[in-house]
């Protein structure tokens, strides 16, 4: 096993995967003279030349159509965001192409593309840059949306979507890029859809998934000097769901408690609230709590950003709800 850093799981993945496929290229703002505005395409200029690592100009509409008509063609790109905030100008590529392109042409095109980059907060950068935006994705049929909370996972998950000939958005964070974890030395993939119990317990179920799961980690070691056991469950991919592992563990803790970084209305966590109380609603023994953003535009003040974020004070107080603590 080798000690890397996040945006280096990201680069590896696509240099390998570039190797393999020759019809993969990479393209964005400042992705080849630059090295990637979070260095994640490091070196990849030099090795793979101007042709497959590919600068563009700020016009996310453009070179999102662009990459869509390539993929349609034979290519299989990767195109990088610097946020996704600001894939928004290329939204109706990737929802109203992208993602329908397969079906509504009887299955004749496939879009084998990746959409990759930064989710949610990254710290003061305003209510423009700090916007979580998988619920938006998730709701569209044809598109998978994987979102990475580890270097280990990053790498196997990102090599499993550029390989699948589906659209995959691929949700990364500004304050993973250097974090650091252990890979493998030889190539492995993770399958997208599956969820990893992180960490097995008996009295509660806590699902999350990217960076903000972090403070999940944090509240359970906080719990279990309490006594408490938590059972952490990282959806990585949020569509498709794995519910039946959510499920499963919901039936042997009988509570849930939901974490994410975004807002509350239509969110990821009122999509896993309604599915357990539909199959698995004799199995609580408590209201399911989920914990998620102010219902407002993230605020810039330092003071009011932490009031506005999830922490890990927020889920250890919803799991003492569900066991009926103070």
């Amino acid at each position: 096993m080798r000690t890397i850093q996040f945006r280096e799981a990201i680069c590896e993945a696509m240099s390998e995967e570039m190797r393999r496929d020759e019809s993969i290229y990479l393209m964005g703002e400042e992705v080849a003279e630059y090295n990637g505005a979070y260095k994640a395409s490091k070196g990849m200029l030099a090795e793979f030349g101007e042709k497959r690592v590919i600068d563009t100009p700020i016009a996310e509409l453009g070179f999102t159509g662009i990459a869509v008509g390539s993929a349609m063609n034979g290519c299989r790109p990767i195109v990088e965001y610097m946020t996704f905030n600001f894939c928004l100008v290329g939204i109706d590529q990737i929802i109203n192409n992208a993602a329908k392109m397969r079906q509504m042409t009887g299955g004749q095109f496939n879009v084998p593309i990746v959409f990759r980059g930064p989710t949610a907060s990254a710290g003061q950068l305003g209510a423009t840059h700090s916007q979580a935006l998988e619920n938006w994705f998730a709701n569209t049929p044809g598109l998978k949306v994987v979102v990475p909370s580890n270097v280990y996972d990053a790498k196997g998950l990102l090599k499993s979507a550029i390989r699948d000939n589906d659209p995959v958005i691929f949700m990364e964070s500004e304050q993973m890029y250097g974090d650091k974890g252990e890979v493998p030395d030889g190539e492995y993939t993770i399958p997208i859809g599956v969820a990893d119990i992180k960490r097995e317990g008996t009295d509660v179920t806590i699902v999350s998934f990217g960076k903000i799961i972090k403070e999940a980690y944090i509240a359970a070691d906080e719990l279990a000097k309490e006594g408490i056991s938590c059972e952490i469950i990282d959806l990585r991919t949020v569509r498709p769901l794995d519910f039946e592992t959510i499920l499963t563990s919901v039936k042997k803790t009988n509570r849930l408690v939901i974490l994410e970084e975004a807002w509350p209305f239509a969110s990821v966590s009122s999509e896993i609230t309604y599915l357990v109380q539909e199959r698995a609603f004799d199995f609580l023994d408590a209201p399911i709590q989920r914990i998620t953003t102010a219902d407002t535009p993230a605020p810039y003040s330092p003071v009011l950003l932490k009031e506005w974020l999830p922490n890990a004070g927020d889920v250890v107080k919803a799991v003492k709800k569900v066991l009926y603590k103070k």
